[in-house]
């Protein structure tokens, strides 16, 4: 699935290969895969955890230079965010993040 998080400066991160993204919703941290159900949420201070099937997926260049992005593994990557909303809809994750 696409992933694309962008602030009202510039976009932060964007990916055509991921395989989950987790994020902490208002009501909860929650996790969306392939085919999820449309879903627009409120998202609250935390972190985004994007996995994808291997780091190769990964292209460190599209990485704005104010993410600071942490490594859990070689398919794991945290964003910390302070807040935003979420769309999902046609296997596209657009994050709006403060």
């Amino acid at each position: 699935m696409y992933l694309e998080i962008v602030s009202p400066e510039a976009t932060l991160f964007t990916s055509s290969e991921v395989d989950s993204v987790t994020v902490p919703g208002t009501d909860g941290e929650f996790q969306m895969l392939n085919n999820h159900a449309p879903i627009v949420s409120t998202l609250t201070a935390g972190k985004v955890k994007i996995r994808v099937h291997t780091e190769s997926h990964l292209d460190y260049d599209q990485l704005h230079p104010e993410v600071k992005p942490h490594m859990v593994d070689n398919k794991v990557l945290l964003v910390d965010i302070k807040s935003g909303t979420l769309e999902m809809k046609d296997n596209k994750v657009i994050i709006l993040a403060d």
